[in-house]
């Protein structure tokens, strides 16, 4: 998510009595795929990227493996805003990749590829991960889908955050997209959930009293050479470091535009509804992080179909029905956002089954993993612009320095 005029974190000017103004912005990251063995394909040796980013500048880049491509909206002002710019950068991005005879798919694992044949991008700061991360970052063949709440106010930002830590199981489950692992149903909903925690300041974070006892757990880390900046701090859920937004790191990334926008739009509605009560002098209950990774695990293994606790009764329920409660708790503020008709869709979700429910539906009808692939490559498509012309000319075409400039960042540096 770009926000051109807020960069650097200096957050001071703002009112912290104003209401925030709950913008969105969403990322996606995509695999690139051969259309004739659904099979990973890289992008490394064609213009891809180069031809992307002529049209969509920053809104794509690389990612740390040639396979995978990200994208990101702009600051969108409400749901309707964010569903216009993630159809329109996807139908781009699909566009481009059939003239050089790929498709994409959105999926958060590949059933069948495998990490070890992926190539590295050839990026100074990806190199550097590597280094660093060794084995762990190799391998991290994984796809997933951020979601950034515009709440201007650091304090607010806090306080929002402790409080959502509680339903982000609940988001979670809704947009498990990963069931499949190198060839292998792994039993999981969310495997990407798993590849990801072997990283380091990951999951599900802990309380914070105040801004500023966060700003001093990030200075801490800084200075004691474990982070060089607070992007390297890869939470569930997080203030952004540069971006005046709290950023949802949880989900995997769903096979259908309808279904990025449903979570969207609930991620933004539970936010808005803990600011309602934030503004009342009320507040929801918190938890420590280890209870609420018992609810993750449950949504990691489970999806939808198994059950989740609730801890204000003490007890288990099933993962549907404590959804249908959350709905019920955020009702009051959707009308106010205007995403009704997007939040709607989360019945959808829960009578038709996840992204990861109907990959392994379709693996069971088949018994083909690249019929899967072909299934999530359809899915993906659903909804998607035909005609993508008129974007593709409105775009200002950058000047020749910045080709050239696009072309020399492509050249790959010397390892360190």
């Amino acid at each position: 998510m770009r926000h051109p005029d807020h960069r650097g974190g200096n957050f001071e000017s703002w009112d912290p009595q104003q209401r925030p103004s709950f913008s969105l912005g969403i990322e996606e990251e995509y695999m690139v795929l051969d259309p004739e063995t659904w099979n990973l394909k890289t992008h490394l040796d064609l213009e891809l990227l180069s031809r992307g980013q002529m049209v969509l500048h920053e809104h794509i880049k690389p990612e740390l493996l040639g396979s995978m491509l990200e994208i990101g909206t702009g600051v969108c002002r409400n749901i309707q805003e964010a569903r216009f710019e993630i159809t329109k950068i996807r139908s781009i991005v699909a566009h481009l990749a059939k003239q050089h005879g790929l498709v994409i798919g959105a999926a958060s694992t590949h059933p069948f590829a495998r990490w070890q044949e992926q190539k590295i991008f050839p990026n100074e700061r990806y190199y550097t991960i590597v280094q660093d991360m060794q084995l762990l970052a190799r391998s991290l063949l994984i796809f997933g889908l951020h979601i950034h709440i515009g709440i201007e106010n650091r304090e607010t930002q806090i306080q929002i955050m402790n409080e959502m830590r509680y339903f982000l199981p609940h988001i979670l489950a809704l947009s498990t997209s990963s069931p499949f692992w190198e060839g292998v149903d792994t039993g999981l909903k969310s495997f990407r959930s798993k590849v990801f925690e072997r990283f380091p300041r990951t999951g599900i974070p802990g309380y914070f009293a105040s801004w500023a006892e966060f700003e001093n757990f990030v200075n801490i880390l800084i200075r004691t050479g474990c982070i060089d900046n607070a992007k390297k701090i890869w939470w569930d859920i997080r203030p952004h470091p540069f971006f005046p937004t709290l950023e949802i790191r949880i989900c995997d990334l769903p096979m259908r535009i309808d279904e990025t926008i449903a979570i969207a739009a609930l991620c933004q509605a539970v936010a808005a509804k803990l600011y309602s009560l934030y503004a009342q002098n009320m507040s929801f209950r918190i938890y420590r992080p280890e209870l609420l990774q018992e609810n993750k695990w449950r949504a990691v293994r489970y999806g939808i179909d198994g059950k989740l606790i609730d801890f204000g009764k003490q007890k288990e329920l099933p993962a549907r029905d404590l959804i249908h409660e959350l709905l019920d708790f955020i009702d009051d503020v959707v009308d106010e956002l205007g995403s009704r008709e997007e939040i709607n869709y989360i019945y959808e979700i829960l009578e038709t089954g996840t992204s990861a429910d109907r990959q392994l539906r379709v693996y069971k009808e088949t018994g083909s993993l690249e019929k899967v692939v072909e299934y999530i490559y359809q899915e993906s498509n659903e909804g998607l612009f035909e005609d993508v012309t008129p974007f593709i000319g409105a775009v200002h075409r950058p000047s020749p320095d910045t080709i050239e400039e696009k072309k020399t960042s492509l050249t790959p540096p010397r390892m360190p």
